[in-house]
């Protein structure tokens, strides 16, 4: 795993128990993983920053709350199967 990786992991984790446990942002939605870091992984597969793929990338704004929290646990999901490899 890369230094990159490893911060930007560190980072998606913390906003991830953030909106597990019903965190919102000021507006009332559930806010974006995105910590501006908009590069794509060397297979195109998701973005190194967000580990969102380009379709929930691209989806993100017509989501509402409940898919934006299930776009969060494949964030989730993704992150701990890199974790655990």
């Amino acid at each position: 795993m890369t230094e990159e990786q490893s911060i930007a992991i560190e980072i998606i984790a913390k906003r991830a128990h953030f909106v597990r446990g019903g965190g919102m942002n000021e507006q009332g939605v559930v806010p974006s993983p995105c910590i501006s870091v908009c590069k794509m992984d060397e297979a195109r597969q998701y973005c190194k920053g967000c580990w969102r793929t380009l379709d929930e990338l691209r989806a993100w704004s017509t989501l509402d709350n409940a898919g934006k929290r299930e776009v969060w646990a494949q964030v989730e999901q993704r992150i701990a199967a890199v974790v655990t490899a």
